[in-house]
């Protein structure tokens, strides 16, 4: 039989070893040299690259992230009035085939921050008053960028006024999670509680009338340690996208307004008051 000299059979082996270690080494250099990005890195800054820009937050843009949804709610014997919130992001609105479909009361983006006024704010706002509908007009708050009375005069001074017409509403803070940043826009429990209070306080003052106050529960809780001191005289908009309303916030036993889908018709946005038609004006009128 033939006979081999030691190492012949070995050789093949050795390459492919070769070929393998040089390509770990590669592999291994590549992932050091500098910007060279891990998995959990990459999706991170995938995440950085959605942040919205600056003035197109809208009320509930972080419900579904934050809280899931779930179906649609239960026909109860509770008498319920339809209502639409909207922003620049639904453009001109069609308030004919809103008000035709049953939608009678509006909120309509008006500012954010001290920084942002709704491009479409008039369209919005005159187009519901005159289809008939009972309308107001809500701040997205951005507590980080200044004070409460801040934003709550620019608010006021910029679409968020109130007149005792029988067909305005009055102001709705839209407090909830931050979507350009750190969910509680960097501030303790206490100091967001504070920063709440002197909004609601100088639009009073500004108005007359205290304004309502859209949260969802989950946010409410870490955000201002589940405080219950504003349950008494502000009305609450709870966000929530499922069968029923849930848990709400301490100081409420029961919510005045709930923003139950984001995918409703034509405008996504949707809405229940609790109470008939004639509840809606009472709250209009003070």
């Amino acid at each position: 039989m033939p006979v081999h000299r030691s190492g012949t059979a070995r050789r093949p082996h050795t390459a492919a070893a070769g070929i393998l270690f040089s390509a770990l080494s590669a592999l291994a250099l590549l992932l050091t040299l500098p910007g060279a990005a891990t998995a959990t890195d990459a999706g991170t800054d995938a995440t950085a690259a959605k942040k919205p820009e600056r003035g197109s937050a809208h009320m509930g843009m972080g419900v579904i992230q934050h809280d899931g949804q779930g179906g649609l709610p239960r026909d109860t014997r509770a008498t319920q009035t339809e209502g639409v919130d909207v922003s620049s992001h639904q453009g001109n609105v069609n308030w004919s085939s809103l008000w035709t479909s049953g939608v009678k009361w509006a909120y309509v983006k008006a500012t954010e921050g001290n920084y942002y006024k709704n491009p479409y704010f008039g369209q919005q706002y005159n187009g519901s008053y005159n289809v008939g509908m009972i309308r107001g007009a809500y701040h997205f708050a951005t507590p980080n960028d200044s004070s409460g009375a801040n934003q709550a005069n620019y608010f006021v001074d910029n679409g968020g006024g109130w007149s005792r017409d029988g067909k305005t509403l009055p102001g709705a803070l839209d407090i909830e999670w931050n979507p350009y940043g750190a969910q509680c826009y960097g501030k303790t429990q206490s100091g967001m509680v504070a920063w709440i209070r002197d909004f609601l306080n100088t639009y009073k003052a500004r108005t007359g009338r205290d304004a309502v106050i859209y949260t969802a529960t989950s946010w409410w809780k870490t955000c201002t340690g589940n405080y219950g001191g504003f349950g008494s005289v502000n009305p609450l908009w709870i966000a929530r996208y499922d069968t029923t309303v849930g848990e709400l916030p301490a100081g409420w036993g029961v919510q005045t307004m709930w923003q139950y889908t984001s995918t409703g018709p034509i405008v996504g946005d949707h809405n229940k008051f609790n109470g008939a038609l004639d509840r809606v004006q009472a709250l209009a009128y003070g």
